[in-house]
């Protein structure tokens, strides 16, 4: 499998590109402020054929380059429907008055093509099997995304603002919730082998197993998880 990443924006939000391998179809995930060259270096680069992008959540450093992205290659944006209504009116989700300028820009309109996620659905796209989990706590409509466990090769969840290195999303701004966010830590994360490769919405890579061994917020969940696979 090919993941290529890279920080985009004032705000450093993490923009992967997933496919098979190079020369193949892709998804983009998570397309923020600036992040439509970045998009098309990686797509030239790899020879990639982006069919869709997916959304962890809804705040405009994900998704400030939706609208150019999905139009430049024609495709469809997933997003959960808890977080839609960001695409249109991120400031109210920011809490600051309405058309406030974000990043320069005081209006936002929806992609042509925009379709809802829904918990536990596993979309096959690109030539790929990713699982969406509900993670409410960050926002109410945050997700992430999944590959299968397969033999000799790392599952990899995208976590958008969910789960960094050493730390969590933040709570404190409208629709967020520390206890929802602890729950779907629980839940969605501890239950993953210690392999499972982390890419989250800012930051560098980890993995599942040096986050329980450190993170005090997974330690925190702990109490609420079942027992992790594989172990």
């Amino acid at each position: 499998m090919l993941v290529a990443g890279f920080p985009a924006g004032s705000l450093g939000a993490n923009c992967y590109l997933v496919a098979p391998g190079a020369g193949e179809q892709c998804v983009i995930i998570d397309p923020g402020e600036a992040a439509a060259a970045g998009v098309e270096e990686v797509v030239r680069e790899h020879r990639l054929q982006p069919v869709a992008v997916l959304l962890t959540h809804g705040h405009v450093d994900h998704t400030m380059s939706v609208v150019p992205v999905c139009g430049d290659y024609g495709v469809p944006a997933y997003i959960h429907p808890g977080d839609r209504g960001m695409l249109t009116d991120p400031q109210k989700w920011l809490g600051i008055a309405p058309g406030t300028p974000v990043f320069g820009q005081a209006k936002f309109v929806e992609p042509d093509d925009v379709k809802e996620l829904t918990d536990g659905v596993v979309l096959s796209l690109a030539g790929l099997e990713i699982t969406v989990d509900h993670t409410p706590g960050h926002t109410k409509g945050s997700v992430t995304f999944r590959t299968p466990e397969q033999q000799d090769i790392p599952q990899v969840l995208f976590t958008g603002d969910l789960l960094f290195a050493g730390a969590v999303g933040r709570w404190d701004l409208p629709g967020g919730d520390r206890e929802e966010l602890l729950a779907s830590l629980a839940r969605v994360c501890l239950p993953l082998s210690d392999e499972t490769v982390v890419l989250s919405g800012h930051g560098p890579q980890t993995t599942i197993g040096r986050e329980r061994a450190t993170n005090p917020f997974l330690t925190e969940a702990a109490p609420l998880s079942v027992k992790p696979r594989g172990m």
